[in-house]
This record gives structure tokens, sequence and C-alpha cells, in this order.
């Protein structure tokens, strides 16, 4: 017979801190694996995109901006979007 929540709470609730810690691990765990099905996807997703940009860097396809004159020309542009 299968234990509905509010019984595995309660038994939880008999273990020693240390396997409690432990349980509330494990769980939590099995929950990142369940909302990281698509991990490996969006990983391999990435690195293509690094990869297309790498390439238009390295071959001059793409225009290169100063750290410091690209912020202030994005702050500039959200500046002006709020006026």
């Amino acid at each position: 017979m299968a234990l509905d929540l509010n019984e595995y709470i309660a038994a939880g609730f008999a273990l020693t801190p240390a396997e409690r810690l432990e349980a509330a691990r494990v769980l939590r765990l099995s929950v990142d694996r369940d909302t990281d099905e698509r991990q490996t996807e969006i990983d391999a997703a990435w690195e293509d995109e690094i990869d297309r940009r790498l390439a238009d860097v390295t071959s001059g396809g793409a225009e290169l901006v100063d750290g410091h004159e690209g912020l202030a020309a994005i702050l500039a542009e959200l500046a002006a979007r709020v006026r």
C-alpha cells in the first residue's frame, strides 16, 4: 500500500536531523533532474551560438565596440525609452 504525502512527511520527522538533510538533498536533486530534462539540448544550443559569435569576431564580420562605449550606448537607449 502506498503512503500519501502526509504520511511520508510524518515519517520524515522520525528521522535524525542528518537523515532529514540527506533526504531533502536527494529530493531536491530529483526535482532539478526533472526540470533539467532539456539541459543537454540547451547547452548544445549555447555552444553553437558561442562558436558562431567567435567565428564572426575572428573573421572580422562582427563590429567590435569598446565595453565602456557599448554600455554608455545601452544606457542612453534605455533612458530614451523611459522618457
